[in-house]
């Protein structure tokens, strides 16, 4: 899945492009007949009318198109030597903080500082490393999806105009991270938009190794979380 930092960004950037796409498509009505909500667009209930809801995950949307899987993968690819150095770096950290552990006692101060120095020097490194990997997958990331978000939006206000949908809420984030409590599969048009914007788009659907479509997956994070550093007090 994408970070929770990538996804408090992304919450603004759905919110603002498809109420964008609403409003523009509202404020031009087509036919002489038009209506804020059409008859198909209610239900009767013993209490009045409820306007038809419908659910779509932003997230799996964007993700499962073939758009979103061709280039979240190539962007794995992309990252993969970052990542291979980063575990390089960490296994050579991880090392030296072994060597002190088991060697320390016998080294001399002067040798035993050093060591603990270098220790030092290398895992500030190390973690200014992570940071930046970590910051340039995430905003690469959020290039990706920003750019087919701002391609799906008018999808997605299209399909649920023309299925008499009055409202359309995002189902990423889990309640109580969204105000949404509840909802049923029946109203989620995630795949109906996947679908369509695959279609639109013209890219063909990856393959995998036994010639299926692959399924959607979340980008990987560009760098490993290191293990907590061992201890570099002087051994008992």
């Amino acid at each position: 899945m994408t970070s929770k930092f990538l996804r408090s960004v992304l919450a603004i950037a759905v919110f603002s492009m498809i109420s964008a796409w609403a409003q523009t498509s509202s404020a031009a009505p087509t036919g002489p007949a038009a209506s804020p909500v059409s008859p198909a667009a209610t239900t009767t209930i013993a209490t009045g009318t409820v306007s038809k809801l419908g659910t779509i995950n932003i997230e799996q949307a964007v993700l499962g198109t073939n758009e979103g899987q061709r280039d979240f993968e190539a962007l794995r690819k992309k990252l993969e030597p970052k990542q291979n150095e980063l575990k390089s770096q960490n296994d050579e950290l991880e090392a030296l903080q072994k060597q002190y552990q088991t060697q320390g006692d016998k080294l001399n101060e002067d040798a035993r500082a050093s060591l603990q120095k270098q220790i030092e020097t290398k895992k500030k490194s190390f973690d200014r490393s992570v940071q930046d990997a970590q910051e340039d997958a995430q905003n690469q990331q959020k290039e990706i999806f920003q750019r087919i978000l701002q391609k799906m939006a008018p999808v997605i206000v299209k399909h649920a105009q023309e299925s008499g949908f009055a409202m359309v809420m995002d189902t990423s984030n889990p309640w109580p991270q969204s105000p949404l409590l509840w909802y049923g599969e029946q109203g989620d048009i995630t795949k109906a938009v996947v679908d369509l914007y695959n279609t639109q788009s013209g890219v063909p659907a990856p393959a995998s190794a036994g010639g299926a479509a692959a399924k959607p997956a979340a980008p990987k994070p560009a760098a490993p979380k290191p293990a907590a550093p061992a201890s570099t007090a002087p051994p008992k």
